[in-house]
């Protein structure tokens, strides 16, 4: 005797499991679930296996701490600008092409400080090169020193703020300046020179905490333990010819500092 269905009792029983809600087949054939395995008793928390703790976030870089133990350790100059132009944290060093630490002679009594790299310095990797740089050495030439200069006491040696060129040759900002000074600081120390030129406000604003250089230029200050001249940078002057006369007012009193009548 026969004892399937046919296809419209099968189609009304479809119908009727859809309705359910029993709308996909998921075995092609039907499983007896009394005749498995009992479920597995549930482990007690006490039994589970310690799961590890949760990763904690990585620490981010702290910029000028690393600058500053970068810094620390370069026993000389010339470990210094290696332990500069490896710093990663600067965002300028990517659009920089090269990288500018000095020039002149780092035995020098004078160590002028500017701001940072422009066009020029930038392409040929020295600072104060271009049209500010040649003003400054014609003003240097007045007093009877020089970058080039073979007796250091007659010798300048000069640096940056920054040793790369700021886009478009803007104002470097806090946090750039924040990160360089301990390499600034640390360049300061191992040339060791008497006196020290600010030369614009961003270098005073970073070793004197003071900014205004029309009202500090001319009056002696202290930066690291030594005497701190400020006076106007050089592209200020080729901005503002008026204020030549008050930057050779400066150079006069650099050089009466040096020759010990000021």
């Amino acid at each position: 005797m026969e004892t399937g269905i046919d296809h419209r009792a099968a189609r009304a029983l479809l119908e009727w499991q859809m309705e359910l809600g029993a709308d996909e087949a998921i075995l092609d054939a039907p499983v007896d679930r009394y005749s498995l395995d009992p479920a597995p008793a549930p482990v007690s928390a006490a039994a589970r296996p310690a799961s590890p703790p949760p990763a904690l976030p990585e620490a981010k870089a702290d910029p000028v701490t690393e600058a500053r133990s970068a810094a620390a350790a370069a026993p000389d100059l010339a470990a210094l600008a290696d332990a500069q132009a490896a710093f990663e944290h600067c965002e300028l060093k990517r659009g920089a092409r090269n990288f500018v630490f000095a020039d002149g002679d780092p035995a020098a009594r004078v160590m002028i400080i500017g701001e940072a790299p422009g066009r020029e310095e930038d392409i040929e990797g020295r600072p104060f090169v271009g049209r500010a740089g040649q003003l400054l050495d014609k003003m240097l030439t007045a007093i009877g020193m020089s970058r080039t200069a073979p007796d250091h006491d007659r010798a300048v040696y000069i640096a940056n703020i920054l040793p790369w060129r700021p886009p478009s040759n803007r104002t470097p900002d806090a946090a750039e300046i924040a990160m360089m000074l301990p390499f600034v600081e640390r360049h300061v120390a191992l040339a060791n020179p008497d006196i020290v030129v600010l030369m614009g406000n961003t270098p005073c604003q970073a070793l004197l905490g003071q900014t205004g250089i029309t009202r500090l230029r001319g009056r002696w200050a202290e930066v690291l333990g030594r005497p701190a001249l400020p006076t106007f940078h050089p592209a200020y002057l080729l901005r503002t010819p008026s204020a030549k006369r008050e930057a050779w007012a400066d150079l006069l009193t650099l050089k009466a500092r040096l020759e010990g009548k000021g």
